[in-house]
Formats: C-alpha cells, sequence, structure tokens
C-alpha cells in the first residue's frame, strides 16, 4: 500500500509541474518613481524566483534619455514583461522590443507609473536623435487615459467594484478590504471598452471614484495585460497588494489560481 501511494504522489507531482516563466521587469533609477528599482527586486526575490520563474530585473541608467542594458537579448524570451518605469525615452529598438512583445500576444503587467512609462513631460526637450517616445502608450495598451491626479499626495479607500466576481482568479486570497491607498489617485477615466475593472479608489470628498486596477486584452494577438495605478512604497507593504499582484502573473500567464508558471513548450 505504501508503494501504492508513493507511486500515487509522484504522479502527481509530475503532472502538476510545468516550466517556469521568464519574467523581465522594466524599471529605472528615478527618484520619482515610487522606489520601483527596490521593490521589483524584492519582489522577484521573495515572490517571483521561489515559485521557479527566472526573472530578470532590467534597470535604466538614468531617468531620460534611458537605456535599458540588457533589454534587447532579454526580451525574446520573456513569457512577460512588468513595466514601472515613468517618462523614458528609450533608443528606439528598444521600444521596438517592448512593442513586439505586445503584438506577439505575449502579456504585460503595468504597475502605477507605466501610466505615463514612455511620454514625457510637457516641458521636457525633445528626446534625443534615436531615442523614442509612445504617447498613446496608455490608451492604446493600458486601455486608460493619463489625466493626472484625482487627489494629489492624498490616501483614498479601496474598494470591490460592483461588476467585479467575488470568485475572480485575480482576487483570491485578497482582503480588499484591508487595502489603502497611500498616494496620489491617478485620474484615469474614461477607459476603453475591453477593459475589465476590478478595484477603484475613493478619495474624500471628491468624485467620480477612479480604477486602480483592471484587465484587458491588446492588440490582435490579444496579449493578456493587467495595470494597477497602486505603486506607493507604502502600497506595497500590504498583503493584500502583493497578492493582488501575484494572482496578475498567474492570470496574464494563463494559469489556474494557485499556480505561478509559465509556458510548459520551452
Amino acid at each position: 500500500m505504501k508503494t501504492v501511494l508513493f507511486l500515487i504522489a509522484v504522479m502527481a507531482l509530475s503532472c502538476a509541474t510545468v516550466h517556469a516563466a521568464d519574467i523581465v521587469c522594466l524599471t529605472s533609477e528615478d527618484p520619482n518613481n515610487y522606489e520601483a528599482v527596490t521593490f521589483l527586486n524584492g519582489f522577484a526575490d521573495q515572490e517571483l524566483r521561489p515559485l521557479g520563474h527566472q526573472v530578470k530585473v532590467i534597470t535604466g541608467n538614468q531617468p531620460k534619455p534611458t537605456h535599458f542594458d540588457g533589454l534587447l537579448s532579454a526580451m525574446p524570451d520573456a513569457d512577460l514583461l512588468i513595466v514601472f518605469v515613468r517618462r523614458a525615452t528609450p533608443p528606439r529598438e528598444e521600444l521596438d522590443v517592448v512593442r513586439g512583445h505586445l503584438q506577439a500576444g505575449r502579456p504585460m503587467i503595468g504597475i502605477r507609473t507605466a501610466n505615463h512609462g514612455f511620454i514625457p513631460s510637457p516641458n521636457d526637450p525633445p528626446p534625443p536623435s534615436g531615442c523614442a517616445t509612445w504617447p498613446d502608450f496608455s490608451p492604446e495598451v493600458l486601455g486608460c487615459q493619463n489625466a493626472g491626479y484625482q487627489t494629489e499626495g492624498l490616501p483614498y479607500r479601496v474598494g470591490l467594484l460592483p461588476t467585479a466576481l467575488q470568485d475572480d482568479p485575480l482576487l483570491e486570497g485578497v482582503d480588499v478590504a484591508s487595502i489603502q491607498g497611500h498616494q496620489s489617485l491617478y485620474r484615469v477615466l474614461p477607459l476603453a471598452k475591453n477593459v475589465r475593472p476590478l478595484l477603484f479608489g475613493t478619495p474624500q470628498n471628491r468624485e467620480p471614484p477612479q480604477p486602480v486596477a483592471w484587465t484587458r486584452t491588446y492588440g490582435d494577438s490579444h496579449a493578456r495585460i493587467f495595470y494597477t495605478s497602486l505603486g506607493a512604497p507604502q502600497d506595497f507593504v500590504q498583503p493584500a497588494v502583493r497578492r493582488l499582484l501575484v494572482n496578475a502573473v498567474n492570470w496574464t500567464l494563463d494559469e489556474p489560481s494557485g499556480q505561478t508558471t509559465g509556458r510548459s513548450d520551452q
């Protein structure tokens, strides 16, 4: 009997095992980017690598113009791209590999400042020759507007949108009621038609509420997109926010809830 049980356990483990995903995180050293480099390195070490994922954190050399050393070689194998960068104007070929990733139907997670990830400030000079911008990244890829702050510097409550399903795998294990937004709530409305909002933020005495987490698909190849405007360092201390991001990794990689592994055809 012990032998039979052992064989059953081995078979079950074998069936559950798939190849880990290659995840590329795109960020930059920028004092206005909410300690994104620190967060992504910690998230990779604490949440993603222990689950078997291969994670490369590609850190730009400066806020702008930004060269993402290693991006060109990392992207061909990327199963998932995580973008947490603001107002970058990288060399054109680097931005082109991001476009190619999405056009191939591969997924992306955008965090907070990805809302204006490749949009220079109106007061910035034109990018140097050979560098590129993506002014329509927010409406085209994320499915939202980059319209400033609903509240600047103020905390806000986070709640579940009435249209979101309680049993949505993206919300599994997420105590929404415990989430507090700690810095400026982004103004993102209106959203694209195929956006599926999950969470919204409500500042005190300020209407309307603004969505803070959603999913959609992008392009003819239907790349899965998850975006959240949460992203202040205080936000990521909250277990519910970290669990939401782990669930987003599952969803973008099209994995069942509770698994965080990528393609099995490598």
